[in-house]
This record gives C-alpha cells, structure tokens and sequence, in this order.
C-alpha cells in the first residue's frame, strides 16, 4: 500500500502542477487583460492552491514509504486545498482523486514493512 500511496501521490502532484500553471497563469493574465477576461473571485486562494497544493502531494507520496502517516496526511491536505482553490471540475478530478486515494492508502498503512508502527 504505501508503494500505490507513493506512486498516485507523484502522479497527482504532477497533474497538479499542469493544473496548477493554468490556474496562477490564468490570474496573472487577467490582472494585466481585464478588458478581455474576468477575475476569479480570491485570487490568493487560486494561486496559493496553484503552488502549495502540488508540493505537499509531491512530497507526500516521496514520504509514504518511510513515513506513511505524515504522507499521508500531505496528501489529504493536497487535495483539500486543490479542492478550495480550484473545485472539482474535469480538469482536477484525477489530481484530487489520486491525492485523496494515496493519502487513504498511506494512512491504512498500519502495520509497517519496518519494525516501528506509526500508530
């Protein structure tokens, strides 16, 4: 489980960055074009989720072998805040899924491969 928690949580991180490009790209653009497009209504909370939310699914799945329960719970963070800045729509169902999917696995993780429980 923490091997399927690593990988969906890499995977969604990198999906999440995609998303993420758009989404700080997009408030840029319509702060300097605000004749051709319309602002989003919280900007930080867009561009907050464009940054950190990728970066604690990354670095969640890189801990889920070592540390499942701390991944686990960066993973879950992730797809909450890719869920607060950008909701679910079509182009962040699969980041917020695998995110939320590793995290489950990463924290069922119980019983270690290690001697030490993280429970």
């Amino acid at each position: 489980m923490r091997n399927a928690a690593l990988v969906l949580g890499i995977i969604a991180g990198v999906f999440g960055m995609i998303v993420g490009f758009f989404g700080y790209g997009y408030t840029v653009a319509a702060e300097n074009f605000a004749d051709f497009t319309s602002q989003v209504d919280n900007v930080q909370a867009m561009r907050l989720a464009s940054v950190l939310s990728p970066m604690l699914a990354i670095a969640g799945g890189a801990m889920a072998r070592s540390r499942a329960l701390w991944g686990g719970i960066l993973m879950l963070a992730s797809a909450a805040g890719m869920y607060a800045g950008f909701g679910f729509t079509f182009y962040t169902v699969f980041p917020i899924a695998f995110a939320g999917l590793g995290g489950l696995l990463a924290i069922a993780a119980g019983k270690p491969d290690e001697e030490k429980a993280h429970f």
